[in-house]
């Protein structure tokens, strides 16, 4: 049987691959593993069957026989433990690649997503306007570093790995703002990224339950 993951029935990113089952859905693709996916809506995820899988009720989980997870960097990094393909098999290397994930969800997801969030709710606030550079200013902190270890370099460190593959998921998140465009080598970056096969099938089988829902 292969494993099932959650997914929004009605997804809010609209089809646009941000929704938390991207990187999972991305994941399984790059390595191989077939997996079926439950959709679920809001109320759904609220309800007693689907917080015994996600205690903070939210998408995606993971099930594969006797083992449920939830955490799309928990679940990416079980999926690229159990299979080749996304961890480098020296142990150093190793080790740095589950560190990009890490920095991926801890360091740089924080600001874009306070940004993201401001941009969508707050355009109504009399703070919006004075507090929206300042927000700016704090994602562009972090795309300078992340140009900085770069470079030339096609992928974080070496190979493309899980690292690249949570780093992706979340730079494309300000594929709408603008501020990818002031580093062209993150935005070649983030590109590079979004043409892997396994990206194009992963997006593809979330948009088309997007498709579904807002024609069925």
């Amino acid at each position: 049987m292969p494993p099932t993951i959650t997914a929004f029935e009605n997804s809010p990113d609209r089809g646009r691959g941000l929704a938390r089952d991207m990187p999972v859905r991305w994941a399984l693709e790059e390595v191989g593993q077939p997996y079926d996916v439950r959709l679920v809506s809001f109320s759904a995820m609220k309800q007693p069957a689907h917080l015994a899988l996600h205690p903070f009720g939210q998408i995606p989980t993971y099930e594969d026989g006797d083992l449920a997870l939830f955490e799309s960097g928990a679940i990416v990094l079980h999926v690229a433990e159990r299979h080749d393909g996304l961890l480098p098999v020296e142990a150093n290397a190793r080790s740095r690649a589950i560190a990009w994930m890490f920095a991926a969800l801890s360091t740089l997801e924080p600001p874009i997503v306070e940004l993201a969030m401001a941009m969508l709710f707050e355009r109504d606030k009399p703070w919006y306007e004075e507090r929206l550079p300042m927000l700016q200013d704090r994602v562009r902190v972090r795309l300078g570093e992340l140009s900085a270890h770069l470079g030339k370099a096609d992928w974080l460190d070496g190979a493309f790995s899980a690292g690249d593959l949570l780093t992706v998921a979340v730079l494309r998140r300000l594929n709408t703002s603008g501020l990818l465009d002031e580093y062209p080598d993150v935005a070649a970056y983030v590109a590079r990224g979004e043409a892997r096969l396994a990206f194009r099938r992963a997006f593809e089988a979330q948009l088309a339950v997007f498709t579904a829902a807002s024609t069925g």
